[in-house]
């Protein structure tokens, strides 16, 4: 039974999707704040957390980057509708997901089954390898020289997306069904704000041997200079 965190100061709201997961077969925890929900994030337990934007101690934002700072955990965050701003910052401080506020249950149950079968390992290879970098499918770790890389579910799907397509580019269709589960909208800027965090994270632990390459109007490569 997976174990889903919702972190919304809403108690109806909350209470509704609460009954709703549960009879779908989730476990459901709670909190209605940002400072005990950054704390419940942190449950090994945990398979997913679904986080508002909008609370009145500390933000959905602030309470994600305490999340990310301690947990590669999968956040799905509830933002208001047409907040393209906000999503776009939710998405460069570590989200997985969003979805705007409101919604339907069904549509929000669709996304966090799809978030948690790409957390689930498949039938991948044992490794994959690009120079001195390693992604394990089974055990969802990356490491460059043996040291863990801190990758996102979310990074990590993209990453597996990127080796797997070898000297091939991956289009950025590719990378967002890869990334989201989904189709990539017309101006859907998910996949280029999780290329550009994650392309930060090898540069520094790679000294910059391991890029990613943008390969104009179509998608990226990833390329291996040492």
């Amino acid at each position: 039974m997976p174990k889903v965190l919702l972190i919304d100061d809403d108690a109806a709201l909350t209470g509704m999707l609460t009954e709703f997961l549960r009879g779908e077969g989730f476990e459901i925890a709670t909190a209605f704040n940002g400072r005990e929900g950054a704390v419940a994030a942190l449950d090994p337990m945990l398979d997913a957390v679904i986080l508002d934007v909008m609370m009145p101690d500390i933000s959905g934002h602030e309470t994600l980057q305490r999340i990310r700072s301690k947990s590669s955990v999968p956040v799905i965050m509830l933002t208001a509708k047409g907040a393209e701003d906000e999503r776009a910052a939710g998405l460069e401080m570590g989200a997985d997901d969003y979805i705007a506020k409101p919604y339907y249950a069904r549509e929000l149950l669709a996304r966090l089954k799809a978030v948690l079968r790409r957390q689930a390992p498949g039938k991948s290879p044992q490794v994959f390898k690009a120079g001195r970098l390693r992604l394990f499918p089974a055990q969802r770790e990356v490491t460059f020289d043996d040291a863990l890389l801190d990758v996102t579910m979310s990074e990590f799907n993209l990453l597996e997306t990127l080796l797997r397509s070898g000297d091939a580019v991956a289009t950025k269709d590719e990378l967002s069904w890869s990334v989201s589960g989904r189709r990539r909208e017309q101006y859907d800027r998910s996949v280029d704000v999780h290329v550009s965090n994650l392309r930060k994270k090898l540069c520094t632990i790679s000294d910059k041997t391991i890029l990613i390459e943008t390969v104009r109007a179509v998608g990226y490569r990833l390329k291996v200079t040492g």
